[in-house]
């Protein structure tokens, strides 16, 4: 009779071991300090909008091998006439851009729009090899390409076509003489 009740002992602890425990919460792991997880506070939205335009990945040649770094260039706007270009310079990507978004703060301007969203008159600009036209067209939309485009969108500017004479398929210089060419823009009353 001994024998039965000493092979009974283990396999009841064994069974005991395998049952889950009912209130053991399931798939999450509960927080450092106790009790409930930690709530983030709500992250402000900026009142403007920032678009990527060109990101480069620069190599410089050390002596021990190459050395990684990153170009961006990002344009800003509000969509009601306020809209500037920045470049940031970084060792990776978010860095470059939080840093682009501050140059671009920094060289925002304000384009006075005529009441359908376009601009008042014709206007160009030249900036080293490319030069470029903004011509006010009622009831066309925005007929733009390439980095012009971005920038006349977080501008605001609507029905105007737009002519971009470059050598240089260069994003950033085509966005800079586009800020150029808006800086000409007259409000006419």
């Amino acid at each position: 009779m001994t024998d039965t009740t000493t092979t009974d002992a283990p396999i009841a602890a064994a069974v005991a071991v395998e049952t889950p425990k009912e209130n053991a919460p399931r798939g999450r792991r509960p927080a450092r300090g106790g009790g409930r997880p930690r709530e983030r506070a709500p992250r402000e939205r900026s009142e403007f909008d920032q678009v990527t335009i060109d990101v480069r990945r620069v190599a410089r040649v050390m002596a021990g091998g190459r050395r990684f770094s990153f170009s961006v260039v990002v344009v800003i706007g509000d969509r009601k006439g306020r809209v500037g270009v920045g470049i940031g310079k970084g060792a990776d990507t978010a860095l470059s851009i939080d840093k682009a978004v501050r140059d671009a703060r920094r060289n925002l301007i304000t384009v006075p729009r005529t009441s359908d969203g376009s601009i008042a008159h014709e206007v160009s600009a030249i900036l080293g090899p490319t030069v470029l036209t903004i011509v006010p067209s009622p009831g066309r939309g925005l007929v733009a390409g390439s980095a012009m485009r971005t920038v006349l969108e977080l501008a605001g500017i609507g029905n105007v076509v737009t002519k971009i004479l470059s050598r240089s398929k260069n994003k950033l210089i085509i966005a800079r003489a586009t800020i150029e060419a808006l800086k000409q823009v007259k409000n006419r009353s």
